[in-house]
């Protein structure tokens, strides 16, 4: 398929965690006596706390990640029910078993120590916290969003279940409403964020936009369907990108080694009968390019992926899968000889190439092309390019090659569109169907298996 780029019951309970914030040195330990006597003075604004819809992220088998905006300083909580009428709801709290997190921004929430492949039903809520100093501070009580939502859990034995597969959105509203509106309407059971959501992020408020008000049209857009989130190169950029853990929180630790801990958007889960593996490609630039200022690591990031990889294919969620799909950003594959592979140095610049820049990972594709081989990938699904493509396996590549499109759509040309990607099994079969959103056809549809 040619294309042209035009690029730019519960176990046990729940605990709960948020994703680590930098903490400043703490102040030498204080007694009682040395305390400030001025009370606490519950000086707040009046306007509602919670300022969005839950959004869900990181979904797996026994956890589940939740975040919200929030208007002021305030320490969200979650209450989670096997019940669609909360009966017997537990409160799992931001913040780990010491201090709660208060946050003036956003609330984070993960909830553990659930059952795999199980529904649950969920409501956010809040308590307002005045904080003007380490023996100044008060609660003034919760403010609780009434509306119930549901989740269900992934693992091997979820029926009937499917993904979905968006990218290269770019803060563009225009095409995030139709992407919204196709997965509203596909109603997945988990979505994979395939990379450049923004262009660069300086500030969180920004990133805010980006994933949390991400639509005046589809507010709960996260509500009862996860996201997964995987960096593109554009998710790197900007100084609040450096931190968008803080907001798209990593994955739960407990899913990888202590070693690769660093590996916080790499996954591997089961959806029934697929096995999904997340891949995080890093820049299109390589490191030594003078634009990034010596302070890009991608190099080493890849090859401990690589690590990670040649460990997790082993585990019974690959090998036990009866379909295998993998996620990245920057393509592994491209059948043209001008499209730049990403590994010439220093700058990323030579006259055999269009770009300067990366349009394909040939590294990447070294070091995990023979693992997903091994592994037995059907099918590799990618982004970056902003234009849709297939490629069937061929003689030294088993696995298919699948590209989204992107957000030049938006500009009516015929050749480029926004994607949905879409993946079920039906009858046995892996049915993946490619969702031209701009144009409301089907442009693409294949079964594997």
């Amino acid at each position: 398929m040619k294309c042209t780029i035009n690029r730019r019951g519960f176990i046990g309970g729940f605990a709960a965690v948020a994703s680590a914030a930098s903490l400043a040195k703490e102040p030498a330990p204080a007694s009682a006596k040395d305390a400030p006597k001025a009370e606490a003075g519950p000086a707040a604004p009046a306007g509602r706390l919670i300022a969005s819809a839950p959004v869900l992220q990181n979904a797996a088998e026994t956890s589940m990640g939740v975040a919200f905006a929030v208007t002021a300083d305030a320490s969200g909580w979650v209450d989670v029910s096997q019940s669609p009428d909360m009966r017997g709801a537990v409160r799992v709290f931001s913040g780990g078993t010491g201090l709660m997190d208060v946050n003036d921004t956003v609330a984070r929430v993960r909830i553990r120590g659930l059952k795999p492949a199980t529904r649950y039903w969920y409501r956010i809520g809040a308590d307002r916290i005045v904080f003007k100093g380490g023996y100044d501070m008060a609660n003034l009580g919760p403010e609780v969003d009434e509306k119930v939502h549901s989740f269900t859990t992934l693992g091997a034995g979820v029926q009937g279940g499917s993904f979905c597969v968006i990218n290269d959105t770019h803060d563009r509203k225009p095409v995030l409403d139709q992407v919204l509106t196709k997965i509203e309407e596909l109603k997945p059971s988990v979505v994979i964020w395939n990379g450049d959501a923004s262009n660069t992020s300086e500030t969180i408020e920004t990133a805010m936009g980006i994933f949390i008000h991400t639509h005046e049209r589809h507010p709960e857009y996260a509500a009862d369907t996860p996201y997964m989130f995987i960096n593109g190169n554009h998710d790197f950029r900007g100084r609040f990108n450096r931190r968008l853990c803080d907001l798209m929180m990593f994955r739960e630790p407990t899913e990888r080694a202590p070693e690769y801990a660093e590996l916080g958007r790499n996954f591997v889960q089961r959806l029934g009968d697929i096995a999904l593996i997340g891949l995080d490609t890093g820049e299109d630039k390589l490191d030594s390019n003078k634009k990034f200022a010596g302070i890009f690591r991608m190099a080493e990031y890849r090859k401990l992926q690589t690590r990670w990889l040649a460990e997790a294919i082993e585990t019974p969620a690959v090998k036990e899968a009866k379909f295998k799909v993998a996620f990245c950003h920057i393509p592994l594959f491209d059948p043209r000889p001008s499209q730049n592979p990403g590994d010439i140095a220093p700058d990323d610049e030579s006259p055999l190439y269009k770009n300067n820049w990366a349009s394909w990972q040939r590294t990447c594709a070294n070091l995990w092309g023979p693992l997903l081989a091994k592994a037995g990938v059907q099918l590799v699904v990618c982004a970056h390019q902003h234009c849709f493509r297939y490629n069937a396996p061929e003689p030294g590549r088993p696995w298919a090659h699948l590209v989204g499109g992107g957000c030049n759509g938006v500009n009516k040309n015929k050749d480029l569109f926004p994607t949905v990607i879409e993946g079920k099994v039906v009858d046995g079969r892996l049915a993946i169907t490619v969702h031209d959103v701009l144009y409301g056809r089907v442009a693409f549809h294949k079964t594997f298996g």
